[in-house]
């Protein structure tokens, strides 16, 4: 993380909790807490979205309808980086490590790199963009 203030430091702290509980919900199928913490307007560029940028929630709501990932997993955020844009905006990016125990019953670690935007509303911090992309 850059140089910051503890104040600042402590700012990162919290997107970067945030960010993981927005992580953990997907992981889930928590559609509550993962549309609690978009912004409804939200836009995305990601894999299953074939190179189309995705507006809004209706296209991530049909993957949470399939139901979350089952059985043991886990979901890390590798080398985060946060980037303060003033007071109300901020870009997170990190490697996503996804562990989870496969149908062999043996553990399998995925991982994907992804940047998220964040947004300071008077409703509190809503994540308002993403990008996805998955390792060549």
């Amino acid at each position: 993380m850059e140089n910051y203030s503890p104040g600042k430091k402590a700012l990162c702290d919290e997107l970067l909790a945030l960010n993981q509980r927005l992580l953990e919900s997907i992981m889930v199928g928590d559609w509550e807490t993962y549309s609690s913490l978009c912004d409804p307007t939200i836009t995305a560029f990601e894999p299953e979205a074939c190179g189309a940028l995705v507006e809004g929630l209706d296209f991530h709501g049909f993957y949470f309808d399939q139901g979350g990932t089952p059985g043991v997993h886990n979901t890390t955020m590798a080398s985060p980086h946060v980037r303060l844009l003033g007071d109300d905006a901020a870009v997170l990016s990190y490697i996503r490590l996804t562990q989870r125990i496969g149908d062999d019953g043996k553990p399998h670690t995925a991982c994907c790199e992804e940047t998220r935007v964040w947004q300071r509303t008077s409703g509190g911090w809503k994540h308002v963009h993403f990008h996805r992309s998955l390792p060549r």
